[in-house]
């Protein structure tokens, strides 16, 4: 196996022990997935060209649910078009026991700051702040899930004799969660608190950190669960690197290495 199936294999495996981010209903409004049943953690999927990480962990899930019986995958990235104007697109299409299901997957790292917005869902927001647990919710609901119903998608599944009236719509959301330091041990009664994966701290706090090791993964591999075969960083050599970053503002994820030999994911951010 070479070092990027290696790779791979941590990110999925990575992808696997990510919580979703609520159980059961939210707002009665989205109905999130439980296919969590198997463990096999191999990916068998060939993948040759280089995926953004949200189509990658599209193929994760396709992998993932391959494993189930009782699970067939009708369609995968359905491009709705009206001409050549593309409306919106449909993750997947799976038959579930005989059920058809649309399935919206969404995987998502969420930082929570209480001074964005007025209530819970407002303040799990991007590391950047361009992104929040709130413009999603809204996207799904006035937009993705909804595409469903456009005359033309209807059309196209019509034609893949697929039984538009009897679908059930469900989300995929996983996410990494990461309150500042200093709410690390807050319930948070909206979400799943499993999905607490780190923390962030700001940049001037950065240096109570100062005989720890370091280590800045690339954005694919935000998704592996940490471990100590790395080249390490120092200090030093650690706030050079993160300078880098904060001074374009952009929030690096991290990993840090106590001189216990304990592990963890940590943003440090810009704002």
């Amino acid at each position: 196996m070479t070092f990027k199936e290696k790779e791979l294999q941590l990110q999925y495996q990575g992808f696997l022990a990510t919580n979703f981010l609520w159980k059961g209903m939210l707002n009665e409004q989205l109905l999130n997935s439980d296919y969590t049943f198997f463990e096999k953690e191999q990916f068998a999927i060939s993948i040759n060209q280089k995926l953004r990480l949200g189509k990658l962990v599209e193929k994760f899930v396709i992998n993932q649910l391959s494993e189930y019986n009782n699970i067939e995958i009708l369609l995968e990235n359905v491009q709705i078009q009206d001409e050549k104007i593309t409306l919106g697109e449909l993750d997947c299409i799976l038959l579930e026991n005989n059920i058809p299901i649309h399935l919206e997957i969404i995987y998502k790292f969420y930082l929570y700051d209480n001074s964005v917005g007025n209530s819970e869902i407002e303040h799990w927001i991007g590391p950047n702040r361009r992104d929040s647990f709130d413009m999603k919710y809204d996207k799904l609901v006035s937009k993705q899930l909804p595409m469903l119903y456009h005359a033309k998608t209807q059309e196209l599944l019509k034609k893949k004799n697929i039984d538009t009236d009897k679908i059930i719509q469900k989300v995929y959301f996983k996410a990494q969660l990461f309150p500042h330091l200093n709410d690390i041990n807050k319930n948070f009664p909206l979400i799943n608190n499993d999905c607490i994966s780190g923390f962030y701290i700001y940049r001037n706090e950065l240096s109570q950190y100062n005989n720890c090791k370091f280590f800045v993964p690339t954005k694919h591999n935000w998704l592996i669960q940490p471990h100590s075969n790395v080249n390490w960083l120092n200090f030093e050599e650690f706030s050079k690197q993160s300078s880098v970053f904060l001074e374009e503002e952009y929030a690096p994820m991290c990993w840090m290495k106590k001189p216990n030999g304990m592990i963890f994911k940590f943003f440090v951010v810009w704002w």
